[in-house]
């Protein structure tokens, strides 16, 4: 089986307040068809309470960087207690959400993606030996790239977030 490895633990982040929960996934998938990866969805539940709306989203996109070498981002959302809100800024009437949002961020790098070297015990351990001595600075520049794309991801989304507690302040 190919080998995973975490790169990024348990990055959170959590707002309350108001947003707008189609913009944000909007935000968060146009991201990652810019950058170059597949977008897979793993979950999208939304369950009605007499609270509001609770929705649970699962994201692993994933990026193929080389014919060994795959990383997978790992997203949790979820939204607790949102409600509707019709805000008006500027003499504009917005629909809004309101409510809390909690997001874990995890990152992986699987190398052997496709399997080819656990077959056979001795391609098993040549494949431990490549990864550790011969291929080590292709691990670290993959390494290096799925850090500065879960970075990137993570700074858009606080600033998306950011400007809009400050756009509904005015």
């Amino acid at each position: 089986m190919a080998e995973r490895r975490l790169i990024v633990d348990q990055l959170k982040f959590s707002y309350e307040g108001l947003f707008n929960a189609s913009e944000l996934y909007n935000l968060i998938s146009s991201w990652f068809y810019e950058k170059g990866w597949d977008y897979y969805e793993k979950m999208n539940q939304e369950l009605i309470t007499p609270n509001g709306k609770q929705i649970r989203i699962i994201l692993e996109p994933y990026k193929n960087i080389t014919s060994y070498y795959r990383i997978i981002m790992q997203i949790k959302i979820n939204f607790t207690d949102i409600k509707d809100v019709d805000v008006d800024v500027e003499g504009e009437n917005l629909r809004l959400n309101q409510g809390v949002m909690k997001m874990i961020i995890n990152a992986y790098l699987i190398s052997d993606r496709h399997g080819l070297w656990e077959n056979n015990p001795f391609y098993w351990i040549l494949s431990i030996i490549n990864d550790k001595y011969f291929f080590n600075h292709h691990y670290l520049k993959a390494e290096r790239w799925i850090e500065s794309d879960v970075e990137d991801l993570h700074q858009k989304i606080k600033t998306y977030m950011n400007s809009f507690n400050y756009r509904t302040q005015a």
